[in-house]
C-alpha cells in the first residue's frame, strides 16, 4: 500500500480519537457542565449529524480544490474546534464546536476515501479502506483509552487539547508526505456533479448505504454508553472503562483487517456469517453484562464483528458509487454517520426503559435485526462481486 494512504490513516486516527473518546468522558462532562448523561450523549449525535449533513455539501465544495490543500485545511479546522471546546464553560458552545469539528471531519473523510480509492487498483478498494479504517480502530485501542485515562487524571478538557495536538502532527504529515495534485479538468463542472449525484438514484447504492448505517447505528448505540455498563452494571472500577475500550478497539482492528481481505471478493459471506453472529452477540452482552469476564470477552468479539460487517458494507458503497469518483467518499461517510447519529439517540431512549443501562445493548441487537431483515430478501445485491459486474 502506498505511503500517502498511511498518512491519511494517521489523520483518521486523530479524528477517530475525538469521535470515540466521549464514550469514556460523558459522566465527567455532564457533571461539570450541569447536564444529564443522556443530554451529554447528544454531543456524539451532534458530531454524527454534522458529518451526515456536511459530507455531501463539503465534498461538493472541495471538488474544486487540490486534495492535499483540502485535507490540510480540514485537519486544521478540526484542531481549532477542539481548542475552543477545551476552554468553553457552557454546553451549547461545546455542542457547537462538535458540529464544526464534524463538518471538518466530514470533508476530510470524503476527500480521503476518494483519495484512498484512487491510490490503489480498482480491485483493492477493500484493502485501501481497511488501511484507512485502521486509523479509527487504532484510535479505539490507543487514543480513546488514553483519552479516558488522561481525562481521569487531568480532566476531560485535557483530552481536547491532546486531540488538537494530534491534528497538528497529522497536518504536518499530510503537508510533507501527500503528493500535490492538480484538480482534474471539468471536476468543478455542474453537469459532472449532477451526474455523480444521480448515482444516489440507484437502488443498489441506497441499499448498501442503508445497511451500513444500520450496522453502524448498532455499534454506536452500545459504544456510546459502555462507561455506565462497565461501572454500574458490571460493578467495575472507573479505570476498567479504559480496559473495555481497548478490548473493543482491538476487536475492531482485527475485524476491519479480516474484512479488508474478504470484502473485495466475498462480501456476501461476511454478511451472511457476521450478521447473525453480531445479533446474537449483542443479545448475549445484554444478558451477561453483569459478569465481568463475559463482558470483557464479548466486547472484543462485538468490536470485531461490528467493524468486519460495517467495513464490508461501506466497501460496497465505494464499489456501487464507482461512477462518482469525487463524491463516493461522501456517500460512504454519510452512511457511516447516519448510523452514528441515530445509534446514540436510540440508545438514550432505551436508557429510559426498564432495561436501564442494558437498554443500549438491546437497542444494538434490534438495529442489527432490522438490517438482517432488510438484507435477506436482497442478499444477491449485497453479495455482488466485481466479477458479476
Amino acid at each position: 500500500m502506498p505511503l500517502p494512504l498511511y498518512l491519511l490513516a494517521l489523520a483518521v486516527f486523530a479524528m477517530g480519537t475525538s469521535e470515540f473518546m466521549l464514550a469514556g468522558l460523558l459522566p465527567d462532562i455532564a457533571s461539570e457542565l450541569g447536564v444529564t448523561v443522556g443530554t451529554a450523549g447528544a454531543l456524539i449525535s451532534a458530531f454524527a449529524i454534522g458529518m451526515v449533513a456536511g459530507a455531501p455539501l463539503v465534498a461538493a465544495l472541495a471538488r474544486t480544490w487540490p486534495r492535499r490543500s483540502g485535507l490540510l485545511g480540514f485537519v486544521l479546522v478540526f484542531a481549532a474546534a477542539h481548542a475552543v471546546g477545551a476552554v468553553t464553560t457552557g454546553f451549547p458552545l461545546l455542542f457547537a464546536t462538535r458540529v464544526v469539528a464534524a463538518l471538518a471531519n466530514a470533508g476530510f473523510l470524503a476527500v480521503a476515501l476518494a483519495a484512498a480509492a484512487a491510490l490503489v487498483p480498482p480491485d483493492r478498494k477493500g484493502r485501501a479502506l481497511a488501511v484507512l479504517l485502521s486509523g479509527t480502530t487504532t484510535a479505539t485501542i490507543v487514543g480513546v483509552p488514553g483519552g479516558a485515562a488522561l481525562g481521569t487524571l487531568l480532566g476531560w478538557r485535557a483530552t481536547f487539547w491532546a486531540v488538537a495536538a494530534l491534528c497538528l502532527l497529522a497536518a504536518l504529515g499530510i503537508l510533507k508526505g501527500f503528493p500535490a495534485e492538480r484538480v482534474e479538468e471539468g471536476a468543478a463542472g455542474g453537469p459532472v456533479l449532477r451526474a455523480e449525484l444521480a448515482r444516489l438514484a440507484r437502488p443498489r447504492l441506497v441499499l448498501v448505504m442503508l445497511l451500513g448505517a444500520l450496522v453502524n447505528a448498532a455499534t454506536f448505540a452500545s459504544f456510546t454508553f459502555l462507561a455506565p455498563v462497565v461501572t454500574d452494571v458490571a460493578g467495575l472500577d472507573e479505570w476498567w472503562i479504559s480496559v473495555v475500550l481497548v478490548l473493543f478497539g482491538a476487536g475492531s482492528l482485527a475485524g476491519a483487517t479480516v474484512a479488508g481481505r474478504l470484502s473485495d471478493r466475498h462480501p456476501g459471506a461476511v454478511v451472511a456469517v457476521g450478521g447473525p453472529l453480531l445479533l446474537i452477540g449483542w443479545a448475549a452482552l445484554a444478558v451477561l453484562a453483569d459478569e465481568p469476564v463475559a463482558l470483557l470477552a464479548l466486547v472484543f468479539v462485538q468490536g470485531a464483528l461490528s467493524f468486519a460487517l460495517g467495513g464490508t458494507l461501506i466497501t460496497r458503497v465505494l464499489y456501487e458509487a464507482a461512477g462518482a469518483p469525487t463524491m463516493a467518499g461522501s456517500y460512504a461517510t454519510a452512511a457511516l454517520n447516519v448510523g452514528a447519529a441515530v445509534g446514540p439517540l436510540v440508545a438514550a431512549t432505551a436508557l429510559g426503559t426498564g432495561a436501564g443501562e442494558r437498554g443500549p445493548l438491546w437497542a444494538s441487537g434490534l438495529l442489527v435485526a432490522v438490517a438482517l431483515l432488510v438484507a435477506f430478501p436482497l442478499r444477491t445485491v449485497v453479495a455482488a462481486d466485481r466479477a458479476a459486474r
